[in-house]
């Protein structure tokens, strides 16, 4: 494989050796096959892209959205297996992994893999990430992250005709088997509105739909939204969403819906149920777009949740881990915390990390703003901090730690959740999703207790509209609401710590090479027009680990310098970002592609001095 590029390679790439696509293999079994165990053998003659993705990280779900056109427009040649390997405890259980794919809409066949196994195979880094195989076996590109389906049905197109003149290509209907249909009055919902006349609003995320329900939480009053995917405005059964997920009540009456997928937020009349979208062009933003702006002109990038707070709306962009802002009166959107790199760090807002913030919720005294930061396992919180804005973390360590443990918010341990509550005493509930259970975090006392358990990945909750203590809880993978009375007691669980269970890459200590391998598409060329193409950022966790070469910079390969004794281990966060457009045509179009890494890292003093991460290409060391 060349060096990372620094400067646009020749059109025309030398012939790599062929490499032979390792089997597909996986303790978890094959999913929407019919029951079919499926072999490299059995997709021969296809065109294979083999996409390694696990339910709880944005960029694999927003890699499932870019591949449906493809699969779409090359479905007689081309077939997408999905290997999902999973980063939680959670994600390893096999019923887990059937909601996932039947929640996110995913029609190809997909391989449970708990134990990595393939993932090892395939010397995979980084979630998600696209491996194409050609129709006699061979691996001939590899893609880390977003932003490669354009260059891959560029090549999907070359692989077609090349092995359609060879006569190795095979045509006609792959082994893709949908489920059966079951009949739920909701099916994955997200989030959960109490209406102001005692009814419940809830985002019934894989019918894309809203659905409003009378008081007991079951009578299904209407339904918005047709029923499919898309992005239309109009009335109850005329306007479409896409996976819709948070809701908020605004001043005036009306409700802001997170339409996730259509990276739009949409304003829905409760009296009509008439929809208008408000902000987002239905576009994902990417890195080097406006992030400010007119509502309807800026992109937006998978928001999640939405909460009125400080006199505007605030938008869990968990698609870019940030908070965006929306002010209805001026119609305008803009950035207002978190710099796109995913961690966990606090400070003023503009200099915090989050990873993939997806539930909001302003404290009953209106100081806060509660965050669920689902990908750091944390609950954090947004203040003001002068004219201006401060992130602070009440529970949680960062990327790679997580559990269920109760005690000390220093000690305490949550598990990816996905929704956060304020209680009327000041304290804040939250939906601990990946370990089906309600928590409770009280700043008083710093102490976390565990509410309620045996709940089936919890996603929201709100209070009772009625007095009494009650709280109604969206149990997403049971496909209803719940409603709990909130116990004076802690309930007693045993206190369980997991890490992530990606093996850590051993280092040397001192200089260690990083080395981004990227090489423009078939066709492409590096977009050098405005300035730098490329863009690396690297840091570490914890921050003592990297003692030289911190920071951002415009080449994909560098030298940092690593310290710490024989055997430390940390993380290195590694994010990059290459433009590319066509070379041909008069106004070329232009791509970006982007990754984030964490690599798990120990020292050895048998440890490699260079460390590969392909964003897009082959590495050949």
């Amino acid at each position: 494989m060349n060096d990372p590029a620094t400067s646009a390679p020749a059109s025309a790439p030398a012939r790599r050796p062929r490499v032979r696509a390792p089997e597909l293999t996986g303790a978890g079994g094959w999913l929407n096959t019919g029951g079919e165990q499926l072999s490299l053998a059995a997709l021969r003659g296809k065109i294979t892209i083999v996409d390694f993705w696990t339910f709880c990280c944005i960029n694999c779900l927003h890699v499932l959205d870019e591949l449906r056109e493809l699969e779409e427009r090359h479905s007689d040649t081309v077939v997408v297996v999905g290997v999902h390997s999973p980063k939680f405890v959670h994600e390893a259980e096999h019923a887990a992994v059937v909601d996932a794919v039947e929640r996110y809409g995913v029609e190809h066949p997909v391989l449970d893999d708990p134990e990595l196994a393939t993932w090892k195979q395939y010397a995979v880094r980084a979630w998600p990430t696209l491996v194409v195989i050609d129709p006699e076996g061979y691996v001939v590109a590899q893609h880390a992250g977003e932003g490669h389906v354009h260059a891959i049905e560029r090549l999907v197109e070359q692989l077609e005709a090349e092995h359609g003149a060879k006569g190795t290509l095979r045509r006609g209907d792959g082994p893709y088997v949908p489920p059966e249909p079951v009949a739920t009055d909701l099916r994955f919902p997200g989030k959960v509105l109490a209406l102001p006349d005692g009814g419940y609003l809830v985002s019934d995320t894989t019918r894309h739909q809203l659905v409003e329900l009378a008081a007991d939480g079951e009578t299904v009053r209407r339904r918005i939204g047709a029923g499919e995917r898309g992005l239309a405005d109009g009335g109850p059964e005329a306007a479409r969403f896409n996976e819709p997920q948070g809701l908020a009540l605004l001043p005036d009456g009306q409700v802001l819906v997170a339409d996730t997928v259509n990276h739009a937020l949409r304003r829905v009349d409760p009296s009509t149920g008439e929809t208008l979208t408000v902000a987002g062009t239905g576009q994902q933003w990417f890195q080097g777009a406006p992030a400010q702006g007119p509502a309807r002109e800026t992109a937006l990038s998978s928001p999640w949740d939405v909460a009125y707070f400080a006199d505007r709306v605030w938008i869990a962009m968990a698609g870019v881990h940030q908070l965006w802002t929306y002010d209805p009166a001026s119609g305008t959107v803009r950035a207002e915390a978190g710099t796109t790199n995913e961690g966990l760090v606090d400070g003023p807002a503009g200099e915090a990390w989050f990873a993939q913030p997806s539930g909001l919720a302003v404290s009953s005294d209106g100081t806060r703003l509660w965050v669920a930061d689902s990908e750091t396992s944390a609950l954090r919180w947004v203040e003001r901090d002068g004219e201006g804005f401060a992130v602070r973390t009440a529970v949680g360590t960062g990327l790679f730690d997580f559990g269920h443990r109760d005690g000390p918010a220093g000690q305490a341990l949550f598990q990816h959740p996905l929704g956060v509550t304020a209680l009327p005493d000041g304290s804040v509930a939250v939906c601990d999703t990946y370990n089906h259970a309600l928590r409770r975090y009280d700043p008083a006392t710093g102490e976390v207790s565990t509410l309620a358990t045996d709940l089936r990945e919890p996603s929201d909750a709100v209070l009772a509209p009625e007095a009494g203590g009650e709280i109604v809880v969206v149990e997403s993978a049971r496909h209803r609401l719940t409603r709990l009375r909130l116990p004076e007691d802690a309930v007693r669980v045993e206190a369980v710590a997991h890490r992530t269970q990606r093996a850590a890459t051993e280092v040397a200590p001192g200089v260690l090479r990083l080395d981004v391998v990227f090489q423009p598409p078939p066709g492409q060329k590096l977009d050098t027009r405005y300035g730098p193409s490329t863009r690396l950022i690297v840091s570490a966790t914890p921050p003592e680990l990297l003692a030289e070469g911190e920071g951002a910079g415009t080449e994909l390969r560098r030298e940092v310098r690593l310290a710490g004794a024989e055997g430390a281990e940390g993380v290195l966060h590694v994010s990059a970002m290459a433009a590319s457009c066509d070379e041909e045509g008069e106004y070329p179009a232009c791509h970006v592609h982007q990754q984030d890494w964490g690599v798990p890292v120990r020292l050895s003093g048998r440890g490699a001095d260079r460390l590969p991460l392909v964003l897009a290409g082959l590495d050949e060391g």
